[in-house]
């Protein structure tokens, strides 16, 4: 690297770089120490058994799933933020010097299949953290761990606290932060590659195609026609899209015959840990947790959309003022706060969805539900079901509804209460430490801040290559909270989690 190169990869460093004050550094240590603390718990806790993995094979088996699950979350989490910001970006910039960003971008940037990816990358999620749910839960309470107090077990353990702020921190905050600023460098990797790949499969599998029955179903209700970068479908492809549609929507009833006839006869795991809680109230709190993670992936599609609004534009009611006001204090500092509390409490309710829907039925015994074989059975009582359920009902739609609708959002009062509830624990500092690791993983793998590759967007403008405009895209998952951080820019306004420099002077 030559001394100009250096000077100038010095420059970008110092404009991401923030003033380090003895309450932030608390933070970040208090909050590495409780990621150490729950790491050791919860890999105690698959060491005795006690877990549907550990228990099903062997408590090493456990811990490899559940480490590459994160491992692979990480990747997940982070090549959004990727993928989600570079659309605009002239790829002839970066395409001899990363040309697996390069097959990336080409890959997920022809026609819709940035749409694609996204709805599949959806699921993928779901799953990877309901696998991580059943490697690291336990299935009896009251089995000691550590000689630790029922207190601690009941906090870090069955309620899940430990494994979200492993979750959150490893698997998500950590490749989210440098990610959405080393876009280029961290998707030049063919484990990227591999990653897209494989959630556009998802997609073309068909399982979440009833996504695109709401679509425009919304698409419709708002009056707004589904941009498409593509001919309409036509022939054997129009057949062959609706039929997987059809076959999405049968997968849907069967996943939701199966978690409510289990919820209403108590044979969910909420009956084993929570016997004394009715079954109606497992169904309730089945729904409850669904549709708080609906509101929450739903408000960071209707804050984005709005984000760039005139103040007089954006809602006139009571609490439509109250939340601009609060979101969009200062510099929108509250913006990338939300997304980071919004994370902690949306994988909270994901963790619970798991344990709902998670069976506790023994295959042989004559109880398999609605007759199916042993071995379904078995399969069925990993709650993968409700991964299925929660992409489509809590996750995708409510982000299409938002999408099409975010005014309906901001007048909602609900959308204030959670809105608090996720600053607060963004002040908390529970995940704090994923600036630390993002710090580390930076220097570790030597990525780059984009400007230092493409410029910022106002020198890309300068040097005759300003990025792409893209309209309005009412309907469509790459609209929205996610049209992505502007590659090179340092506006806390740009998308979630994008401006590191403004999450930590809010920290």
């Amino acid at each position: 690297m030559t001394e100009v190169d250096t000077t100038k990869q010095s420059s970008h460093d110092d404009a991401h770089d923030i003033k380090l004050t003895p309450f932030l550094a608390f933070k970040y240590v208090a909050s590495i120490v409780l990621l150490c603390f729950s790491i050791v718990i919860v890999v105690a806790l698959i060491f005795t058994g006690n877990t549907r993995v550990s228990k099903a094979t062997n408590p090493w088996v456990a811990l490899i799933v559940m480490t590459l699950a994160v491992v692979w979350l990480s990747m997940i989490e982070g090549q959004q933020a990727s993928l989600v910001g570079l659309p605009p970006v002239d790829p002839d910039l970066y395409k001899d010097t990363h040309p697996i960003t390069y097959k990336n971008a080409a890959l997920a940037f022809k026609g819709d299949n940035l749409d694609r990816y996204l709805m599949g990358r959806q699921f993928m999620v779901l799953l990877v953290v309901f696998v991580i749910n059943q490697c690291g839960s336990p299935l009896d309470p009251t089995v000691d761990v550590l000689g630790l107090p029922d207190g601690v077990k009941l906090v870090f353990l069955d309620v899940g606290l430990g494994m979200i702020i492993f979750t959150c921190i490893l698997g998500q905050l950590t490749t989210q932060v440098n990610a959405s600023h080393c876009m280029i460098d961290f998707i030049n990797n063919y484990f990227a590659l591999f990653t897209l790949y494989t959630a556009m499969a998802v997609e073309f599998s068909g399982v979440m195609h009833s996504s695109y029955l709401i679509q425009n179903i919304l698409s419709v209700a708002s009056g707004k026609p589904i941009q498409s970068n593509e001919e309409p479908k036509s022939g054997f492809t129009f057949i062959f899209f609706w039929g997987r549609v059809l076959m999405s929507l049968a997968i849907l009833g069967f996943c939701l015959a199966v978690t409510l006839s289990a919820l209403f006869n108590g044979q969910t795991q909420m009956a084993v840990k929570y016997p004394n809680v009715p079954n109606g109230v497992s169904v309730f709190l089945f729904f409850f947790f669904m549709a708080i993670v609906g509101m929450l992936e739903g408000m960071q599609i209707a804050f984005f959309a709005v984000a760039k609004l005139p103040a007089e534009e954006r809602g006139n009611s009571f609490f439509a003022k109250k939340t601009c006001d609060l979101l969009f204090k200062g510099n929108g500092e509250n913006l990338p706060g939300f997304m980071i509390g919004r994370q902690l409490t949306v994988v909270f309710s994901f963790f619970l969805v798991a344990s709902i829907t998670g069976l506790n039925i023994t295959p042989g015994e004559g109880e398999n539900i609605f007759g199916v074989s042993d071995g379904a059975q078995a399969f069925l009582n990993y709650g993968f079901q409700g991964a299925v359920i929660t992409t489509i009902l809590a996750s995708i739609t409510w982000q299409l509804a938002a999408s099409a609708f975010p005014m309906a959002f901001l007048n909602n009062p609900v959308t204030y209460i959670l809105l608090c509830i996720a600053l607060f624990l963004e002040w908390t500092g529970l995940s704090a430490g994923a600036w630390v690791l993002a710090r580390l993983m930076k220097k570790a793998t030597k990525i780059q801040y984009d400007e230092v590759y493409v410029g910022t967007p106002e020198e890309r403008i300068a040097n005759g290559r300003a990025d792409k405009e893209f309209g309005d895209d009412v309907g469509h998952l790459a609209g929205g909270g996610f049209v992505g951080h502007a590659c090179g820019s340092h506006d806390a306004l740009d998308g979630p989690i994008k401006s590191k420099d403004a999450i930590d002077a809010a920290a």
